[in-house]
């Protein structure tokens, strides 16, 4: 089973549900009260005035990691977009559990947003006492980029090519260290793909993210990780890391000298991170509607662009920027990882 959206020989991906323009989306939504996310437009008058005030904007894992990254690139332009300041605001803690059960009861205003990834899918399978259901909890606002991740480790790592690395980590499974983010981080995800195609059980790091993750990687700390390109490019680039495959079917271009894992041998680790925005179930659809148009914006601002590309990702097409797209996406992949993680047989608590 392929843990990454599916994608068509036609199009951007097959799991859309229609090539709508993101302005057509956000008038179907204001006439149709919200489309896919459910509830009754209140004609408009919610929105009237919004924003007057600061906006939160929560990320589920700790400051300078791949999501705490994505969310500070498109803040400025939803911001200027909408004519208020966006405030970022790590919260750490169970694999983005706690981020996200803090935004579920939170006022549904429109003043608290969630960036969050791959792992709202996870969490229902993850957490049997997960205190939030991420398709009744939150209203999906749009997705912002599929980052591909890649294998990297220690400089002074002694494996060389993946295959050197397969054999090292079969031989000394006991010692080889694997630093995550927790349970339910796309770090984590990776590395249960890695240790089925390794027939290995790895040696758990946890971190509050990948960012300090990746620090100690650098500072030979832990032995390998498995992260997201908009943390791990510049390290390659700078020769701070040894990288050994990315997990997509195609090369990155920021890095088109790294093989993936299929040509590296490494068959089965095949994931690319999707993230997305969320705000609690009660906000207002029109609300709902500015916040699309504003992450729409953001997503085509120049600046984004480049930089996204730079660190080996690509924004979410226009048609990909909409409630509707999003939230059958989380439903897809929630029901895509639940026999997965089923199988490997990993829980963590409430």
């Amino acid at each position: 089973m392929d843990p990454r959206p599916a994608r068509s020989n036609g199009g951007p991906r097959s799991w859309l549900i229609g090539v709508v323009a993101v302005a057509a989306g956000s008038l179907l939504l204001a006439a149709c009260g919200g489309g896919g996310n459910g509830g009754e437009a209140d004609g408009g008058s919610e929105a009237e005035g919004y924003p007057d005030r600061e906006i939160t904007f929560v990320v589920p894992f700790a400051a300078g990691g791949p999501t705490d990254t994505v969310t500070r690139l498109v803040a400025e332009p939803m911001s200027a977009k909408l004519g208020q300041q966006i405030v970022v605001r790590n919260v750490e803690g169970a694999g983005g559990t706690v981020a996200a059960g803090e935004v579920a009861n939170t006022d549904g205003d429109g003043y608290t947003m969630l960036m969050h990834h791959i792992g709202m899918s996870t969490a229902p399978a993850l957490y049997p006492n997960l205190a939030y259901k991420p398709l009744e909890d939150f209203k999906t606002v749009g997705l912002v980029t599929t980052v591909p991740m890649t294998i990297v480790a220690r400089k002074d790592f002694e494996p060389n090519t993946m295959q050197d690395l397969v054999t090292y980590v079969k031989a000394n499974a006991d010692k080889v260290t694997y630093a995550n983010a927790g349970i339910g981080a796309a770090s984590q995800l990776c590395g249960l793909l890695i240790e089925k195609a390794m027939g290995v059980d790895l040696t758990e790091v946890p971190y509050d993210g990948t960012g300090p993750a990746l620090t100690d990687l650098v500072g030979g700390q832990v032995d390998f990780m498995c992260d997201q390109t908009t943390n791990t490019t510049g390290q390659i680039k700078a020769d701070k890391v040894k990288a050994y495959a990315v997990t997509t079917p195609e090369r990155v271009e920021a890095l088109p000298d790294l093989p993936t894992t299929a040509e590296a041998g490494l068959e089965g680790v095949d994931v690319g991170v999707w993230h997305g925005v969320y705000v609690p179930a009660e906000t207002p659809d029109d609300v709902v509607v500015k916040l699309t148009d504003a992450l729409a914006a953001a997503l085509t601002d120049q600046a984004v662009v480049a930089k996204l590309a730079e660190l080996g990702a690509t924004p979410a097409p226009a048609a990909d920027v909409t409630p509707e797209a999003h939230r059958q996406l989380l439903q897809e992949q929630i029901d895509l990882w639940a026999p997965i993680i089923k199988e490997a047989g990993v829980t963590a608590g409430g």
